[in-house]
């Protein structure tokens, strides 16, 4: 019994020495990176990223959006990891007006904006004192002002820039009465008003494939890419290296290029 006991003892402290210096504890997994997107092409984007990424030992979680403020809100209160669903405007803008910081890291895709209609063909057959719906936010309503200016709609002050709003309007030929509305309203609009400028998520959501359907629109070198957000304190974080990588990789490239044959282009 004596020296069992003593064995025992012995074996005790072996383990206790081969724990305490030679052997490592398990390595703890990673934790699930939370991603942000806009429901329609950026979610099924993002969901091509998810099954690169399920691949690759990184779990993506994705968090579907209807409208353009929670994103940033909810990334901002760390209840997300990096969102997926603005231009680097809408991003200034935004961070000006809620006092926030948060940073793009990386270009996404372009989203061509275009000006659609259920009664006209062109715009060229507008009438006098006809309406058009446009997003009512500060950046997409610039972006759809200076898409009609460039279709000979209207004229704007000169030197405006991306800051333009309804006030810069300084011709207006055929007295265009202008509607403004939350962005993922304004195809639904369609049925009230001659014309509606339309973001093309919100497009497809619709039903419609905006290099089709649209009556104009913008041209695929647009200057507005989304981008790829997340707080300061998070852009050295690897899981977010990662997504990036997987998301400008050539296999989503060819992803967005069959699924949506130029009306979402690759940004980068």
């Amino acid at each position: 019994m004596k020296k069992f006991f003593i064995l025992a003892i012995s074996t005790l402290l072996i383990l206790s020495v081969l724990t305490g210096c030679g052997a490592k504890p398990a390595s703890q997994p990673e934790q699930p990176l939370k991603v942000g997107v806009t429901t329609g092409p950026h979610e099924q984007v993002a969901e091509k990223v998810k099954e690169i990424a399920d691949a690759n030992n990184l779990t993506i979680e994705l968090v579907v959006f209807t409208d353009y403020v929670q994103p940033n809100i909810q990334l901002f209160e760390k209840q997300l990891d990096v969102n997926i669903f603005q231009h680097q405007p809408y991003l200034d803008q935004f961070n000006t007006d809620h006092k926030m910081d948060l940073v793009s890291i990386a270009s996404a895709v372009n989203f061509p904006m275009g000006v659609y209609s259920k009664k006209l063909k062109s715009l060229d057959e507008l009438k006098d004192g006809d309406q058009i719906s446009l997003p009512n936010d500060p950046t997409n309503g610039a972006r759809a002002l200076i898409l009609l200016e460039s279709a000979n709609v209207i004229k704007l002050r000169e030197g405006a820039g991306i800051k333009v709003t309804l006030k810069d309007i300084v011709e207006n030929p055929k007295n265009i009465e202008f509607i403004e509305l939350d962005a993922p309203m304004v195809a639904r609009s369609l049925d009230d008003v001659a014309v509606a400028v339309i973001n093309t998520n919100f497009a497809i959501e619709a039903g419609f494939v905006p290099t089709k359907d649209s009556i104009f629109i913008e041209p695929k070198d647009s200057p507005w890419v989304n981008v790829i957000v997340t707080r300061p304190d998070q852009q050295e974080d690897p899981r977010i290296k990662k997504l990036v990588e997987f998301y400008q990789s050539d296999e989503v490239k060819e992803f967005i290029d069959a699924t949506f044959e130029g009306s979402v282009v690759p940004g980068f």
